[in-house]
């Protein structure tokens, strides 16, 4: 099994790669991570995580630099219906509008905009960073098969993802009001926190994907 993790110049990807590789290891998988900016490698994997940090105008169009690329995601996720990762911006530009520092048009493959977060509480200071429980029903979706109740995951982030429909929402997070925290439609599935920085929380989302049978 080939993990494709898709570099387009948005952070340090090692720590990403690093999690997989340990899970992989630890699960005793016949799988291997490969960090690329090729889309023919994505084209051949049999998973894709796209990976995310900063504004969301900036990786769209970091993105949409890679020759081939966004195509070949699409052909993996929306055609072939193989298992697809988005993480922070990452699950971010699964919308089909962000809204910072402007409008820009998302993948539109979950459909959603990306807005600024605005908590209830004054108190309460932008970024959300730090960690926080996820709400999840379990049974709900099997990346989040085997989660105990409330279990606490890493967040760093300003903007939240409006689902247009409920139901492509997992997994919430309070912060002064709800927020998505896990989205998902059919084989493409996005994590508003770290799973690579989340511990024990965040290697069994990984985990869970890399044996996901959509």
């Amino acid at each position: 099994m080939l993990v494709a993790i898709v570099d387009y110049g948005s952070g340090n990807l090692r720590s990403a790669a690093k999690a997989f590789e340990r899970v992989i290891a630890e699960e005793g998988l016949a799988a291997r991570v490969a960090v690329t900016a090729d889309a023919a490698v994505v084209a051949k994997a049999d998973r894709v995580v796209l990976p995310g940090v900063g504004a969301f105008g900036d990786c769209k169009a970091g993105l949409a630099a890679l020759p081939g690329m966004i195509e070949a995601m699409t052909e993996h996720a929306l055609v072939r219906g193989r298992p697809f990762l988005g993480i922070c911006v990452g699950m971010q530009l699964l919308a089909t509008t962000g809204r910072e520092h402007g409008e820009h048009a998302g993948l539109g493959w979950i459909p959603g905009e990306v807005l600024p977060i605005a908590p209830a509480d004054p108190m309460l200071k932008v970024p959300h960073m730090g960690w926080n429980e996820l709400a999840h029903t379990p049974g709900r979706h099997p990346v989040l098969e085997g989660l105990p109740d409330n279990p606490h995951a890493y967040f760093v982030h300003s903007y939240r993802f409006a689902c247009a429909d409920p139901a492509h929402q997992l997994a919430r997070v309070d912060y002064g009001g709800p927020i998505a925290a896990v989205i998902g439609k059919d084989s493409v599935v996005g994590t508003q926190f770290h799973p690579e920085k989340s511990q024990a929380t965040g290697l069994k989302v990984i985990g869970n994907f890399l044996k996901w049978a959509p």
